[in-house]
């Protein structure tokens, strides 16, 4: 049986607000091409002006700005539908993380301590937002607009076209130096990091008023300096690693 990829288990969160999702990658694509075509107006603007042609100049001027509202007002529908759905797999998902917690026995929650716990549910739905309200629309119009600019590229000037390649090609190898499975393993380290620096960090504060009245151990203390430090080490590593790319 083929596993589902994280998005399509996400998307089944929406309910009937999945095709708002949908029609938002479509709408963030058509406004990055139409963002494209006032380029055009302006290349033909400077070709008549070379070659002494006047004719017709406003009209590519106001072709330029027609074309420029309308790539806003797509990109602000494709926002509103992507949120619309954003919000509601935001919610559901809160709610059956929250019922599924709420059935486990205590000692498992106990043990993975409830500062780690409130932070992942908080975290996770905010994240599944962020990415589904604004980095897929955007993802979807990044695709779209290297493909419009090449062909633009090759239709002014087809040399200078693909010598503007060079920068791109350069700047995916370097992406791919900062992406690869090593920096996936990196950012997961990360994330365990700070999980546990936030989780004894809350344990610290709740224990704060037993330490003072019971005159107990500040062991705890001692786990929340430990987690910060791990996470200092982590980072400066992490950091070394980044410096060349």
């Amino acid at each position: 049986m083929k596993k589902k990829s994280a998005l399509s288990e996400l998307l089944e969160y929406a309910d009937s607000y999945k095709y708002l999702t949908y029609a938002s990658w479509i709408l963030s694509g058509a406004s990055a091409l139409t963002a494209l075509v006032p380029f055009c107006y302006i290349w033909l603007v400077m070709k008549k002006v070379i070659e002494n042609d006047t004719t017709d100049i406003a009209l590519c001027g106001v072709g330029a700005v027609v074309f420029s509202a309308v790539s806003m007002v797509l990109y602000t529908a494709a926002l509103v539908y992507s949120h619309k759905s954003a919000f509601r797999i935001a919610s559901n998902l809160r709610k059956k993380v929250i019922n599924h917690i709420a059935a486990l026995p205590i000692g498992i929650i106990e043990s993975e301590g409830s500062g780690k716990l409130r932070k992942t549910v908080n975290e996770a739905s905010s994240a599944a937002e962020t990415f589904l309200a604004h980095q897929l629309p955007d993802k979807a119009g990044a695709m779209v607009t290297p493909i419009g600019l090449l062909v633009l590229l090759l239709i002014f000037d087809w040399r200078l076209g693909l010598l503007s390649l060079a920068p791109v090609i350069l700047g995916f190898v370097i992406m791919a130096a900062m992406t690869g499975t090593k920096m996936q393993e990196k950012i997961n380290e990360y994330q365990n990091s700070l999980d546990n620096m936030s989780n004894e960090a809350v344990e610290y504060v709740r224990g704060i008023p037993v330490v003072k009245t019971f005159g107990q151990t500040v062991f705890s203390f001692r786990r929340f300096k430990q987690t910060i430090d791990d996470y200092g080490k982590w980072t400066i590593s992490y950091t070394k690693d980044l410096r060349i790319p």
